[in-house]
């Protein structure tokens, strides 16, 4: 799968955080309001997995040279 075309749009990225900065607000929302252990670790993987899509595009655009 190519995800450069969605992280090098200017337009289409800008979107595309918004949206995970508007889940990562929710979630933290939720997360002042959670009292279960289960519940709290929950929200916080998900939004480390928010903020890690946000790094997205520097992981895609960095290029690596795999050693065989």
């Amino acid at each position: 799968m190519n995800l450069k075309p969605l992280v090098n749009d200017k337009v289409l990225w800008k979107d595309f955080l918004e949206e995970l900065d508007g889940r990562i607000a929710a979630a933290h929302k939720a997360l002042e309001q959670v009292t279960e252990t289960p519940e709290i670790y929950r929200l916080q993987g998900e939004i480390t997995a928010l903020k890690r899509l946000r790094m997205l595009r520097e992981k895609v655009n960095t290029t690596r040279l795999e050693t065989l």
